[in-house]
């Protein structure tokens, strides 16, 4: 079964830049579309921004003209390039295929914390 791992969060100023990654022990990404999404802290899981195959890219209202969405297919990574982080991005951060049909593709991995505070 496919594993992904998040990396890349921490605590950042607003303001601030962070560069996420999602590294899966298969190579998927070049087959399937990536979506990150994030889950903030007593809320549920929404959808942040996605790549399709072909390099299709859309974004969440609150993210756009903010965050990146990118992938490399070589190292089987996905990557979400954050610029101009607001307290409101604050939320664990994970990566998976697109839901279709009510189910996401592949187990959720532990995601990455990015914290955006002064």
């Amino acid at each position: 079964q496919v594993q992904l791992v998040e990396s890349g969060g921490g605590l950042v100023q607003p303001g601030g830049s962070l560069r996420l990654s999602c590294a899966a022990s298969g190579s998927i990404f070049s087959i399937n579309a990536v979506g990150w999404y994030r889950q903030a802290a007593g809320k549920e899981r929404e959808l942040v921004a996605t790549i399709t195959v072909g390099s299709s890219t859309n974004y969440a209202d609150s993210v756009k003209g903010r965050f990146t969405i990118s992938r490399d297919n070589y190292k089987n990574t996905a990557y979400l390039q954050m610029n101009n982080l607001k307290p409101e991005d604050t939320a664990v951060y994970y990566c998976n295929g697109l839901k279709e049909k009510g189910v996401f593709p592949y187990s959720w991995g532990q995601g990455t914390q990015v914290t955006v505070s002064s």
